[in-house]
């Protein structure tokens, strides 16, 4: 899909919708308390530091001409303290504004982050980790601002304009006519520049993404890059993407700078007729100096918040975007989750049951009319060609995905879509092909789905797969600090401690999907002995290229054609010369099993022909 290729744009196009708005209410609303404080803070500065130029007024009309030392002593403490104070409620609002801002970062990562652990595989499938990354962070930052800051200070600057105007008329109204009078021409420069302004900062947004979405990939696929000498060419199309971002960033800045200079200009434009008409326009009199000066400071405070009014908006309706992207994913259906009333399941035995089974990914069927009864204990190997659905059908009994058609019941009465999927898969224990090592220690590793064990109980099933042996051996042991997907590590050894980590849940239900497939023949054959004391008294389905690892199975079922074409023991199934003989045969010729089909394969030369 075209979504899941690092230089395809990301559609921030978006028109404003009182639903996001609406919908993000509820991280603001929490804070409703803290955020009327901090305006009312802001309003108070605000006030205080537009009586500075009155003071200025007085200075030069009053206390100047008439050498009144002591009122000018007065004004010098009054402007003083309004500074002070301007200082102080500016603080207190600052920091309040900063606890709202992470606070409500928090919420919306917090939101994002359980939804994203609930999602399907499929969505990650579709999606690079990158742009995933982009909305939990940088999207994540610029809604909360526009939610915290963004609100406070567009309430503030009206109230700013508001406040000026006053002010204004109230020093002389013919001046501060004039100084309004050019408000309509400065909206319109602004309505015809704020589209371009608008587009050019999503345009650098999206090739940010590009970006970041490429350098995680790079960075999670930097062996593969190396063993095929892919260096040149990756850095290569960083700097395509580097340079795109670069142009896209410098072209934003551009069209921004063009607003900024529109509204010096504009500033300056109206100082010149505020100066003409305070010669000439009021009666042929020039007014006071005081005046002059006092109306001249409130010109650059009264295009000031019209500025930032617009340059709000402007990031409003971007963030209004981002929010939009944040609320797409955590809108992204869960397909599997507890349906409405499911029960706890209670300590089960270990039974399963395929009654009927059918499933499929999307249009595909994979299964269909499957029909399986396994009893407590028993032990099942999955053997057969590539894509067959062996991985399909176990993790149908973890619910990893919701049936087609049919029902799966565990110990013959309990269906698994009728239980809490915490309950279901707290009693298996599941090692998947990828053996995914986190950052942190070995210790915390073979912990993961069983933070509270003790360290006797690591050890013990760290001995029992064969894992202890090169734990040990390391510089801290089980306190070795270890990098995330444990690059430190042999592939072998990252299965290791993924088994043990398995084995170390104490499941009822074991599944173990390739689990040996990196492990050499040597240690496969100590870590035979242990798996095979692992799985008494557990239901244990296991799926094994080398076909050595399942032979002492209960029973193997061959899975091909949408369902199980064969089944029965080793033995059994060598007798009837089928497709699991076949299998079994080609993997001897291969020198998978040389030694064992040899050996096997003479036991059973009176009865099979080889």
């Amino acid at each position: 899909m075209a979504r899941n290729k690092f230089d395809v744009d990301e559609n921030l196009e978006s028109p404003f919708s009182f639903s996001h708005l609406k919908r993000a209410m509820k991280y603001t609303g929490r804070h409703r308390g803290k955020m009327l404080l901090a305006l009312l803070f802001s309003a108070i500065a605000s006030v205080t530091s537009l009586y500075g130029p009155k003071i200025l007024e007085w200075t030069l009309d009053t206390a100047v001409p008439h050498r009144d030392f002591a009122l000018l002593g007065l004004l010098a403490l009054g402007y003083v303290a309004l500074v002070l104070v301007g200082i102080v409620f500016i603080t207190f609002r600052s920091r309040i504004m900063a606890h709202v801002s992470q606070e409500i970062i928090y919420d919306i990562r917090e939101d994002l982050f359980a939804h994203l652990q609930k999602l399907p595989f499929s969505y990650y499938d579709n999606r690079p980790a990158g742009k995933i990354l982009v909305r939990v962070i940088n999207y994540a930052n610029s809604v909360s601002d526009m939610l915290s800051n963004g609100i406070i200070n567009s309430l503030l600057e009206i109230m700013n304009i508001l406040f000026i105007v006053v002010f204004m008329f109230s020093t002389d109204a013919v001046l501060a006519t004039v100084i309004v009078a050019g408000l309509p021409v400065f909206v319109a420069v602004i309505l015809l520049l704020k589209p371009r302004q608008r587009r050019a900062w999503q345009e650098q947004s999206n090739k940010n993404s590009n970006y970041n979405a490429y350098l995680a990939e790079s960075i999670d696929g930097v062996k593969v890059s190396q063993l095929f000498a892919r260096q040149e060419e990756n850095l290569s199309i960083m700097q395509r993407l580097a340079a795109a971002c670069r142009s896209a960033w410098l072209k934003a800045v551009t069209v921004s700078n063009t607003v900024w200079f529109s509204s010096e200009l504009m500033t300056q434009i109206v100082f010149t007729f505020l100066y003409l008409a305070g010669v000439y326009w009021t009666g042929g009199t020039m007014v006071s100096f005081g005046v002059l000066m006092a109306m001249g400071q409130y010109v650059s405070r009264f295009w000031q918040p019209i500025t930032s009014l617009a340059n709000i908006y402007n990031n409003f309706i971007n963030n209004i975007a981002y929010l939009e992207r944040i609320f797409e994913t955590m809108d992204e259906p869960v397909t599997v989750d507890d349906l409405p009333g499911a029960v706890e399941l209670p300590p089960i035995r270990g039974g399963v049951e395929f009654r009927d089974v059918t499933f499929g990914y999307e249009q595909a069927t994979v299964l269909e009319h499957i029909h399986l009864q396994v009893t407590p204990g028993q032990s099942i190997a999955l053997v057969g060609p590539t894509g067959a659905g062996k991985t399909t059908l176990v993790n149908l009994i973890s619910r990893f995905y919701n049936l087609s058609g049919g029902q799966i019941l565990i110990d013959g009465e309990w269906d698994i879509a009728q239980v809490t999927l915490h309950s279901l898969r707290s009693q298996m224990g599941i090692m998947l092909q990828d053996s995914f090592i986190f950052s942190g220690t070995i210790l915390d590793n073979l912990r993961y789905g069983r933070p509270f064990a003790t360290r006797t109980e690591v050890e013990a099933a760290a001995r029992a797969v064969c894992a202890h042996e090169f734990i040990v051996e390391l510089e801290k042991g089980y306190d070795t600090e270890v990098n995330e997907r444990g690059s430190r590590l042999s592939q072998g050894q990252r299965q290791l401690i993924a088994l043990a980590r398995t084995l170390l849940s104490d499941p009822r239900i074991l599944i173990l999907d390739e689990a040996t497939s990196s492990i050499d023949t040597h240690t496969e054959r100590l870590l035979q002995e242990g798996i095979q004391t692992l799985m008494k008294g557990r239901t244990s389905f296991i799926i094994a290229h080398r076909l050595s690892t399942i032979k002492h199975c209960d029973r193997i079922l061959y899975i091909g054609d949408k369902g199980i074409l064969e089944q029965g023991s080793h033995e059994e199934l060598l007798k009837k010369r089928g497709l699991y003989y076949q299998l079994y045969t080609a993997q001897s010729r291969l020198g998978g099993v040389a030694e064992e089909a040899r050996r096997d394969t003479a036991g059973e030369r009176e009865s099979v022909p080889v």
